[in-house]
């Protein structure tokens, strides 16, 4: 297989950002994936992907244990909060640092290292006696998947080509898909069987033997780190990565902590300070780059066609399928009566849609190519209006119900799968860090704002009307499709502008 030089791939495919593409370009620095990967680069995908996907049920499988954690730890409300949304902070915050850090030190090291940290984190959660420390130990875990995460994204882009690489990514969006939903079912799993009597334990060191043996499968097939690579000279920008850190610090932290604080007067400065330090951020890493340093996102990332708006599709795509999650969760489980266990298995059909649709995509007619996105996301809000509607009056749906399931698994699916792959298409392998932190950023916000939005909505309408939670569903169901028409309608704004 041929390798497509960066300059001939920006110019071959700067029209493909709606779309997907037809050859994604960019050989890596260790001649492909047969190099990079010692000709196995199906097993170098399937550990960095059980990498991600094992970070990704963190976020949700605890979740479904915390009343257990409450009881036998004795936990606060606002401690419980902590023990669920530590990690998510951490994550969040430093993941951009981690990608740059991949850049500096190595994207084989920092993964294997983050890995070590975050399984060694998850040993500790699991042992851990008391609230103080669970919540200590899952900031380092977080930290963890932090460091791990954005090398998946980088080793994807900088070992696989062409059509390698586009198999790669939508393998990578299945396994975002389907983390999600499995978090709440493996937790509901390990809690409710009990392992040794060891309740909500399992939960974290259920990570720890998946993490020993991904070390060792990591070390074998892992690409060796070169030393030679231009972007290892680069700095790591301290300002910039204090600028950063703070900003989506004071963003994530209101978002995870405000709905449990009833949106208190300093949930809401945070936010608006939030929006000072990142206008900051970005003057500060542009005056950088300006003058000749290394800022910690290269301003030339943010200016590659259609990079601008694959991350505004991302965070919407994101914040629909977390609030669509979170929201009918909240539903089945207090509306419904379902047991945690049941909750996450009714989502299965969507995120095994999803997972589907995002691995064969590319395989569709190349006459949909250029409506696949927009499509998608038309699709998700027809979707997202049927469950409510179907759930009107406070019954399971039946079969229109997981209907309704099946198209919003495979809009979100087509909303996003084209759209990663477009937006990587053009990145060079020297800018394939900085990308990759970029849009898992943009990811991981997109779930907090989606569970903080649509989440508050839901349970502000059920305080309003606390006999008709099928209406509390109702009205999400109308806010979750409005999202999904922003997107779709995102791409008509940009061409008109």
């Amino acid at each position: 297989m041929t390798t497509t030089s960066p300059e001939n791939s920006r110019h071959t495919h700067g029209s493909s950002k709606d779309h997907g593409t037809d050859n994604a370009p960019g050989a890596s620095a260790g001649g492909g994936p047969e190099a990079g990967a010692g000709g196995r680069p199906g097993l170098l995908l399937a550990v960095v992907l059980a990498a991600q996907f094992m970070a990704l049920l963190d976020v949700f499988i605890v979740n479904v244990a915390a009343p257990t954690i409450r009881t036998e730890l004795d936990a606060s409300g606002a401690a419980l909060q902590l023990v669920i949304a530590g990690y998510t902070i951490a994550y969040a915050v430093l993941l951009i640092t981690g990608a740059r850090l991949g850049d500096l030190l190595g994207h084989r090291r920092m993964y294997l290292g983050g890995l070590a940290v975050f399984t060694a984190a998850s040993l500790a959660c699991g042992l851990a006696a008391g609230t103080g420390q669970l919540i200590a130990f899952r900031l380092v875990q977080g930290a963890g998947a932090a460091l791990m995460i954005p090398q998946v994204l980088s080793l994807i882009q900088r070992d696989f080509i062409g059509e390698r690489r586009v198999r790669a990514l939508g393998a990578y969006s299945a396994v975002l898909a389907t983390g999600a939903a499995a978090g709440q079912v493996v937790g509901g799993v390990l809690v409710s069987a009990d392992l040794f009597g060891a309740s909500w334990r399992p939960v974290f060191l259920v990570n720890v033997p998946i993490g020993l043996v991904l070390l060792v499968l990591g070390a074998r097939v892992l690409p060796q780190d070169r030393r030679d690579e231009p972007e290892r000279t680069r700095g790591l920008d301290l300002p910039g990565l204090v600028l950063l850190a703070a900003a989506v610090s004071l963003l994530t932290v209101p978002l995870v902590l405000g709905q449990e604080e009833d949106w208190p007067v300093w949930s809401w400065a945070s936010m608006a300070a939030a929006v000072v330090l990142f206008g900051c951020f970005l003057a500060f890493e542009s005056r950088l780059a300006r003058r000749g340093g290394a800022p910690l996102v290269a301003p030339r990332v943010l200016r590659i066609p259609g990079m601008g708006l694959a991350a505004v599709r991302i965070l919407l795509v994101m914040a629909v399928n977390a609030g669509f999650l979170f929201t009918l969760t909240l539903y089945v489980q207090g509306g419904l009566g379902y047991s945690a266990l049941r909750a996450g298995l009714t989502f299965v059909p969507m995120a095994l849609v999803f997972g589907l649709v995002g691995l064969t995509w590319r395989n569709w007619h190349p006459g949909l190519r250029r409506a696949l996105v927009p499509g998608g996301f038309a699709l998700t809000a027809l979707s997202a209006v049927a469950v409510g509607w179907v759930m009107r009056d406070i019954g399971d749906g039946g079969p229109a119900m997981y209907a309704a399931y099946t198209g919003m698994g495979a809009g979100l699916a087509l909303g996003f799968s084209p759209t990663l792959t477009g937006a990587l298409a053009t990145v060079r392998p020297e800018d394939a860090a900085d990308a990759s932190g970029l849009l898992a950023t943009v990811t991981q916000l997109g779930q907090l704002i989606g569970v903080a939005t649509f989440g508050t909505l839901f349970l502000n309408r059920l305080e309003a009307s606390p006999a008709a939670p099928a209406d509390a569903l109702w009205v999400c169901s109308l806010a979750l499709a409005g999202a999904a028409v922003l997107g779709a309608l995102a791409g008509l704004l940009k061409k008109a502008s």
